[in-house]
């Protein structure tokens, strides 16, 4: 191109050669021919099962699996350091295990024929153990991304652990600190310019325990990890995985960056975008500029501490989030793991079976197909069935018992509350976000989504839960921000939301009659076919409306 450019110059055409040319050649400066770096996930059993395959077949052990996460990763440390006793005869391994090697195949080919660049980080969704870890470094030996040569050791794979459940936001110090202390690894970080990537899980944690633990227990695993890797010298950069909606930990970016715990924020922070959110904040270039510019300002300000250490947050605050986030796990595993049929309301009340057969997604709706619990079904769709109900369980369910809960124990305790809403902003960001999560729901549409559910007992029994813990959360939240009405402090949301009911509201009642007629046994197999169209476009139409896919 820049040949081209100098050749339009000598022969006096600089008007073509500053035009789109000019501009062609600044992207490729900016982006390279890649555009953006691409991350690649993929889950911890996937390759755990990959591992143990290969083993028998260079030589080592058939028991891996029996084999605890020290053993692990000794064995792994010592094939990185060592190499195969035996090549590796690809031809007699399984389907699944060979696409596995095929992809650090594609990372190796994507580095050496485009860019170093290209490839971004390797992402172990449902990271339990620092082991996982190590099979993702031990693959990619395999296809010789990473190891030891005359120079020393080299390292050409970026790998990112993702912590997902409550208990693996417990357990990721312990993990980590696992991890740094074995020899190879770290050998592996010093080749990587001693950097390491942590991504955090908004949305499993949160349909695990509850909005209100799941944001705690996130802020808690920021402060430890950072903490962790300063001690060991490790520049380390928190991965966000949010979703768009609140339940998967979404809400205003600029909001969100400020409620990061103190003096983890290093001048840079990594986030998701998905679903709607991307098309409404970044299809037209003013909203474009407006989202990246607040985003900009959140990480300047949240960025302080790399330059005056920012005090920690008070203890009376600490103490109360962590009774409360308790409290509130517990009701929220009440509902969603001890009630019975609680899981037969979900995928009777909500159009959940229906949303898996769009072909919206990069993930099926189930992590194990045909398996109906709730550690199956995916964030994506447990957060979007119960919106389309326009119930919106996962970003308000538990908030309002465990408010009141805490609030029983002492007089003072309101204020208290009000004192953290005005004063902390990770409390005043998690309310402000549940707030509308509640505002999105509506209880008299979601009574018309429960008589869907074929059990009267389990629809009374079930519903009557969300619905009282809805009303008590709405009045909680009400007294700690010293509001009249929902959203009152945000006059131009709550006046934006408000606007699409009259849409949204007969859109559901459309749904309703959609969903009972394709429900309907008693129609042909071709009868009931004919209402799935229209079912699913109206599954698109809500989402559009409420915004709410996730």
């Amino acid at each position: 191109m820049k040949l081209i450019s100098a050749s339009l110059h000598s022969h006096g055409d600089d008007a073509a050669a500053n035009g789109g040319l000019l501009d062609l050649i600044h992207l490729a400066e900016t982006f390279g021919f890649y555009l953006s770096r691409l991350d690649i996930r993929q889950e911890s059993a996937v390759h755990s099962a990959a591992v143990a395959e290969i083993l028998p077949h260079i030589g080592e052990t058939d028991t891996y699996d029996t084999l605890d996460d020290s053993a692990r990763l000794d064995l792994l440390d010592r094939l990185i350091t060592q190499g195969l006793a035996q090549p590796l005869n690809e031809e007699a391994l399984s389907d699944q295990t060979r696409q596995v090697l095929a992809v650090f195949k594609v990372i190796t080919e994507a580095k050496r024929e485009i860019s170093q660049n290209a490839i971004g980080q390797y992402v172990i969704s449902m990271t339990h153990q620092a082991s996982h870890i190590m099979e993702v470094a031990f693959l990619g030996h395999l296809s010789g991304l990473l190891g030891k040569n005359d120079q020393g050791w080299f390292c050409q794979l970026e790998i990112s652990p993702l912590f997902e459940t409550i208990d693996d936001l417990r357990r990721s110090e312990s993990t980590l600190t696992h991890l740094f202390s074995n020899s190879r690894y770290k050998s592996l970080l010093v080749a990587s310019d001693n950097r390491q990537e942590v991504m955090l899980g908004y949305s499993d944690s949160a349909k695990d325990g509850g909005i209100m633990a799941s944001a705690w227990h996130l802020y808690q695993t920021q402060k430890r990890i950072i903490a962790l890797a300063e001690a060991n010298g490790i520049r380390c950069r928190l991965f966000h995985g949010r979703g768009g909606t609140v339940g998967r930990g979404g809400g205003p970016t600029h909001d969100s960056i400020l409620a990061q715990p103190a003096n983890t924020v290093k001048g840079e922070i990594k986030i998701t975008e998905q679903g709607e959110v991307l098309s409404n904040k970044y299809s037209n270039r003013e909203t474009a500029i407006y989202e990246l510019t607040m985003g900009t300002t959140g990480l300047f300000k949240a960025s302080q501490g790399v330059v005056r250490h920012i005090k920690k947050d008070r203890s009376a605050f600490v103490t109360a989030i962590q009774e409360i986030a308790e409290f509130s796990e517990s009701h929220f595993r009440q509902l969603t793991e001890e009630t019975p049929g609680f899981l037969d309301y979900f995928y009777d009340a909500t159009p959940v079976n229906e949303i898996g057969m769009m072909n919206i997604g990069s993930r099926p709706s189930h992590r194990s197909k045909g398996n109906r619990s709730k550690s199956s079904v995916r964030a994506i769709a447990w957060v979007f069935g119960w919106g389309q109900a326009r119930q919106n369980l996962p970003g308000w369910y538990g908030v309002g018992t465990a408010l009141a809960k805490w609030r029983g124990k002492s007089k003072g305790h309101l204020k208290q509350l009000q004192k953290m809403y005005r004063e902390w902003p990770f409390f005043h960001a998690l309310l402000r976000n549940t707030q509308m999560a509640l505002f999105k729901s509506d209880m008299a549409i979601a009574e018309q989504y429960a008589r869907l559910c074929h059990d009267p007992e389990t629809r009374g029994r079930v519903f009557e839960a969300i619905r009282d813990e809805h009303h008590r959360t709405r009045k909680q939240i009400l007294e700690i921000a010293e509001i009249d009405e929902l959203l009152d402090d945000t006059p131009v949301l709550k006046q934006s939301l408000s606007r699409r009911d009259a849409y949204l509201d007969p859109l559901n009642h459309i749904q309703l009659g959609l969903i009972r007629h394709y429900r309907d046994s008693s129609l042909s197999e071709e009868a009931r076919e004919l209402w799935l169209t229209p079912l699913l476009r109206s599954i698109n139409a809500i989402s559009a409306g409420l915004r709410n896919t996730g």
